[in-house]
Order: structure tokens, then sequence, then C-alpha cells
């Protein structure tokens, strides 16, 4: 993404819209946006934020081409001075941003952005677009790593991906989300997410016979073998052969088999038959990768019925996050900033409570238990404010105010990190090898309650009384408008 110029790649309602705030005088306006999300995947206990980087490489290279401009002009819509002002185009917003590899929870502002309108609204749907797909590739990865229970995950999917960013921008969140490498070859270069892979079926057919592919394979990787065993018969063929291959073509040259893979059948009846035979045959050191239309749930219920499997590839259902395909991450003006630097805060009411936004220029803080090290609840307040962690805090659940827990002896967070300042990125450079231990331990600091797959228990994201205030006047102030028949 850092090599594109991807200015363009926006909905062109932004272009429309920025056109008209040129129009009607608030091309300098500064605003307050928040991207956040509604709900987490597959009903699940939080997510994970990832994509970040992405957006950052993006925000470097905002630029309008000369053909952009040729472009926009051709649609005979939009004002000669708002088109001279955009091949003029220097980003100057203010950005923060959750660090990838965070656990996050529907309704936190986990990006912001404050600057002149014109800026904040071009720039939404590539925001949109990157956190909202990684994030969702991340969350996905999580799960199904967290399902094999320490056992190695490999991301398998790109032939299944959408298109050829879906499978390079996937692999990368996937590993964030703790999987040990992908088949996706130029992310490694790109990224550093460790290629890996064996042989196709296609492999094992070229040759006269299974055997013959198998001596071929182990003769070329003798350090590195895993022969795909169920091309035609995983326990009277496959498994045999490799065994023979093993004893005459590794064992006198002095290597060790890496493994096995099955790729169909009952593959948890099929993973205890072959450990015995691998066992008794003198290779126990010989691990067994299963793959095939895998997810957290398959992977989970083969380990409940003892299955002897060591890894997993798992292809499309992760590339895709199949059973869940879209994470709802929005884009909703907060604030307006008045020329004596007061902030009029901005909220959008619906009859759907959820869909009510939080106003207000916001800092996000996670507290966690001193003792424990375990995160408590997440708290969103006001940006200036500041939560003391030397002394009793008190927290309510936004929604059911009576209920209040006063918290003690914990650490308080603030969880977002400022990445731009007047369009200048300053953020803090993280190797994606220290993303993905970051993420592990953050996730770790969840209680299991959290992270249970099914009716996972609810993490708490409050807001402080002053927020809480704000948003709760500019409700009672709709409340009364609609009573008295006024328009808005």
């Amino acid at each position: 993404m850092s090599a594109r110029n991807l200015t363009m790649l926006t909905d062109f309602y932004e272009i429309t819209m920025s056109n008209g705030y040129y129009a009607n005088g608030y091309r300098d306006t500064i605003v307050y946006f928040d991207m956040f999300f509604r709900r987490v995947p597959d009903d699940g206990g939080f997510a994970i934020m990832a994509g970040v980087q992405q957006f950052v490489d993006y925000i470097k290279n905002l630029q309008f081409t000369d053909d952009d401009i040729a472009y926009l002009r051709s649609k005979g819509i939009f004002r000669e001075d708002f088109l001279n002002d955009l091949k003029n185009f220097q980003f100057t917003c203010d950005i923060w941003a959750v660090p990838e590899g965070t656990p996050i929870f529907p309704g936190e502002p986990i990006v912001t952005v404050r600057g002149p309108v014109i800026q904040a609204q071009l720039i939404e749907t590539m925001l949109l677009l990157t956190i909202n797909h990684q994030s969702l590739i991340a969350t996905k990865a999580n799960r199904i790593v967290r399902a094999a229970e320490g056992r190695a995950v490999m991301e398998f999917g790109s032939r299944r991906a959408q298109g050829a960013d879906g499978a390079i921008y996937g692999a990368r969140a996937a590993y964030i989300g703790g999987c040990c490498g992908t088949a996706c070859t130029i992310s490694d270069p790109q990224f550093g997410v460790p290629a890996l892979g064996t042989m196709a079926h296609s492999w094992v057919q070229l040759f006269d016979s299974e055997l013959d592919a198998f001596r071929a394979y182990a003769r070329e990787y003798p350090q590195s073998c895993t022969l795909l065993v169920d091309t035609y018969n995983v326990l009277k063929s496959g498994v045999p052969n490799a065994i023979k291959v093993f004893n005459e073509e590794l064992l006198p040259r002095g290597f060790r088999p890496a493994g096995i893979r099955i790729d169909s059948g009952d593959i948890t009846y099929l993973s205890r038959k072959a450990r015995k035979m691998l066992n008794e045959a003198g290779f126990p050191d010989c691990k067994i990768c299963a793959s095939n239309s895998l997810d957290e749930y398959i992977i989970r219920d083969m380990l409940i019925q003892g299955a002897k499997v060591d890894s997993f590839g798992v292809g499309e259902r992760l590339i895709t996050s199949g059973s869940e395909p879209v994470f709802g991450g929005v884009y909703k003006l907060a604030g307006v900033e008045n020329k004596d630097g007061t902030i009029t805060p901005k909220i959008k009411i619906s009859e759907n409570v959820s869909k009510i936004t939080t106003p207000c220029f916001k800092g996000l803080w996670r507290l966690f238990d001193r003792e424990t090290g375990k995160a408590i609840a997440d708290v969103i307040t006001l940006h200036e404010e500041k939560i003391d962690d030397t002394q009793p805090y008190e927290i309510f659940d936004p929604e059911h105010i009576w209920k209040r827990k006063l918290v003690t002896n914990f650490r308080a967070v603030k969880l977002r990190k400022k990445l731009f300042e007047g369009g200048r990125y300053i953020g803090e450079e993280r190797s994606l090898e220290e993303i993905k231990a970051y993420c592990a331990e953050q996730v770790d600091s969840l209680w299991d309650e959290v992270t249970r797959f099914e009716n996972p228990h609810q993490y708490y994201v409050d807001l402080s009384q002053p927020l809480w205030d704000i948003k709760n006047n500019l409700l009672e102030e709709h409340t009364a408008l609609h009573k008295s028949g006024a328009q808005r």
C-alpha cells in the first residue's frame, strides 16, 4: 500500500460532500470524527485491532494527481476553486488510534480524527476499509488460535481470499491474531509473515506412484519433509508409504521427518490411527498437520474427541471470516471546534439505541486489577479527563446507571496513541513480531469468561460521569424539542 497512491479510493459522496462544505464556507472548520464498531463478529467477547499501519501508509501518500483532478472535472459538478484546492491538497489532521493487537470492544472510539472537515471526510473510506478488514481477520484468527490450545495454526487461504489485497493483508492480520505463518509467499518479504507450505495432491498424482512422489520430495527437502498422505488412502497407502520413505530416504542421511498432513476424511479418526502407526514405526516426533475447511468450532470438537493433531492449516473460513464476513466499523461526527477552541458536541440519535453515538472529543482508558493483572473495564472519558489510579474510581453501566462499582487497587492505562500531529506522522514504529506478541499478552489479560466462544461475559465499556452527563443532556434536549413539535 505504501507504494500506491490510493487517494481516490474513497466513496464518491465524500467528494461531493467536501465540495459542498467548500461552497458553504466550511473549508477550514475543525471537526472530530470517531471510528467505532457496534458488535463483535461471531458474537464473541472482543475483537482485535489491526490494519493501522496500512492506514498510516495511505495517509502518508495522500495526493491528488493531475489525472485525478481531470477526472473530477469531467464529472461537471464540482467547483473549479474546490478542484484547485484538491490539487494543492496537504493533510494537516491529528489522528489518535488504539495500537494494533489490542483487544477492542463495541462503542469505543478506536480511532479519532481531528482536522479540517474536508480532509477528515475524505479519509473515511480508507480508514474503515483497512481497519474493518484486518480487524475482522485478526479477530477470526485469534479465535481459531485459541481453539487450537497452543498448537500451531497456519493461514492457508490465499486462493479463497477476496482478491490480492485480501490475501496479502489478510495474512498479515492473521499473524497478528496468532497464526504462526502463511501460505501467501508475498507476505513474507513484504511484512515478515513466515511463508510455509509443503505439497499439493497434484505433486503426488504427477508421479507414477505415491511412493515415488514421496521419495522425490524427501530427497529434495530432507531437512523439512512433510508428506501429504490423503491423495489415495491415508491408512492403507499414505502413512505406510511415508514411513517407508522416512526409513529409506531420511534416516540414512541423518534427518528426521517433519510431519505428515491429512487434508480430507474423518481427520479425528485418521489422526489417531496415523499417530499409532508413526509411534510404532519409531517416529513419535513426526508431527501431524490437519487441514480442510477448518474453523474454531471444528478444531475445538476434534480436540475434544481426541484428535492427535499437532498443527492446523486453516484457509477459506479464516481468510474470509466465513461465518461473519463483515466487521461493522463506522465513522461518525462527534464534535465541531469553535473559533475560541471550545467544542460543540455532536450526536446522532436513532430509535435503534445501538446507533446512538457518543458525542465530544474523547479519551479511552483500560483499568487493570493490580493483583491479577486482568482487565476490569474500559472507560470512555472526555479527552482532557484523567483517571487517577491512586484513588478509588466509580464505574457504572451507561445504560443502566444504577449498576455501579467502586474500583480500587487498579492501574489505569490510556489506550490510544497519537499517530499524526498537524499531518506529520509521530507514531511509534513496531515490528510485526512485536505486535503479535503484544496481542497475545493483551488477550491473556482478559478473563476466560470474556474469551469463551459461547455466551461470553459482557466486558463493560463505561462512560465517565462528565461524558455521560453531556450525552444525557443532549438526548433530553432532543426529547424536549420533539415533544414541543419543534424541528431540529
